[in-house]
């Protein structure tokens, strides 16, 4: 899917997996993890049951679709949430699908929700 020049299909392969989505919100709740710190986490909460390696190749996705990046620490990786191709995916084409009103609504009925009336 091409709009306004960005590429937004490695965004919304790694947002189609359940246990890529659970990756991103345990980041976004402890960010900085490491892969171990990761699977530990998903195995004892979440009860997935999953190899590292399953795990590594989960976060290679999340990682070639820019929502998380990599930083190595002595002699450990770890792993940052990056929210802006979250937001861009949203000004892009979440938000003016979400804004354009449904049937039998018009825009001073939104205009009416969005002050709280």
């Amino acid at each position: 899917m091409q709009s306004v020049g960005v590429d937004l299909e490695p965004i919304f392969k790694a947002l189609a997996d359940p246990t890529r989505r659970r990756l991103l919100d345990e980041l976004d709740e402890r960010d900085g993890q490491t892969l171990f710190e990761l699977h530990v986490r998903l195995i004892s909460w979440h009860g997935a049951a999953l190899s590292r390696q399953a795990l590594s190749k989960h976060l290679a996705v999340l990682e070639e679709a820019r929502l998380v990046r990599t930083e190595w620490k002595w002699r450990s990786k770890h792993h940052f949430l990056e929210r802006e191709p979250l937001r861009r995916l949203w000004r892009i084409w979440l938000g003016p699908l979400a804004e354009r009103p449904t049937e039998g609504e018009s825009l001073e009925d939104r205009a009416d929700e969005r002050a709280g009336r």
